[in-house]
């Protein structure tokens, strides 16, 4: 039964000339709207963000509402994907920004719960995928994917989506979440939109706040080398050490970037490959200042061409 507090979280709304967005904090009210769109044959897209949302998110956004009529983005600091000593407590804030970049681009509705509302009491279930989750990110960030793939299926099962949109740039969590979405038979197809960067090549990101300006100078060479792989694998080069040591010695010429890793995986399981074909993964992780960054290329590998997977 919706009570009066849900009937409120409904009615919380703000507009643009894009359209109207509604706020809702509860669990019991999204699934009442989603309800309510499926007895009208909708067709939902979700958004999963953590916040502090830019142009990334709004392509992420933009990309939901060309494919579907209904758009939800839910905005959740999710504290099971942060391991101790992390930056829970500092990650970047502010809801109102938020708002008004998703009524902007036309999203219809912001979930926006609390930890109380999310995880009433301590959970006692997770869903991990350790083979995937522990290579690349995973080696430094061993409990952050089984944090996400948890909150993920959460928030898959409370809105039960059709098509779930999801940045290029983590392409370590689209991978895992990809596969979660197979072997659990969830019944939502998990989209790609490609990374969008700077003028210079930075990936867009929350933790781009983090930097100094002299910090965010130095922060662009994640793609620099990243571009460089590319480019040897345009002249043919098939030997991912080589690929590998290119992007290292790159990176390391920047005396305020400290790399984590530079790897070159098959795209579909994340294993490192000693020779690169089919579909593949560039993906390089550093630590600028206090801001750990990430980012990668996923091509698709042939005998005489390299392209982009997503466009």
């Amino acid at each position: 039964m919706k009570t009066s507090t849900d009937k409120q979280r409904l009615d919380t709304t703000e507009t643009s000339e894009a359209g109207l967005l509604t706020t809702i904090t509860s669990i019991a009210g999204v699934r009442e709207f989603v309800r309510s769109a499926r007895r009208d044959g909708k067709m939902i897209a979700l958004v999963p963000t953590m916040g502090y949302l830019h142009e990334g998110h709004a392509a992420l956004v933009d990309a939901a509402r060309r494919d579907n009529d209904i758009v939800i983005a839910s905005l959740f600091v999710n504290p099971l994907q942060f391991g101790p000593n992390e930056d829970y407590d500092a990650y970047p804030r502010d809801e109102v920004r938020d708002k008004k970049l998703l009524t902007e681009h036309g999203c219809n509705l912001l979930f926006a719960p609390s930890v109380k509302e999310m995880y009433p009491e301590p959970m006692a279930t997770t869903v991990e995928l350790p083979e995937l989750a522990r290579v690349l990110c995973g080696k430094s960030r061993p409990t952050h994917f089984a944090g996400v793939t948890t909150v993920v299926s959460k928030l898959f099962h409370i809105v039960q989506p059709d098509n779930a949109y999801f940045g290029q740039k983590d392409g370590q969590q689209a991978a895992i979440i990809r596969k979660m979405v197979r072997d659990l038979n969830i019944p939502v197809s998990v989209i790609s939109v490609p990374t969008v960067r700077e003028a210079d090549g930075l990936a867009k990101s929350s933790r781009n706040a983090y930097l100094t300006d002299e910090q965010r100078m130095h922060a662009p060479v994640l793609y620099r080398a990243l571009t460089a792989a590319r480019q040897l694998l345009e002249q043919g080069e098939r030997d991912t050490r080589r690929l590998k040591d290119t992007m290292q010695h790159i990176i390391a010429k920047e005396p305020e970037v400290n790399l984590d890793y530079a790897e070159v995986v098959r795209l579909s399981n994340l294993q490192s490959i000693g020779h690169a074909e089919g579909e593949i993964m560039l993906a390089v992780a550093a630590y600028v200042g206090k801001a750990r960054l990430i980012d990668n290329f996923q091509l698709n590998v042939g005998s005489n061409d390299v392209t982009n997977l997503y466009k």
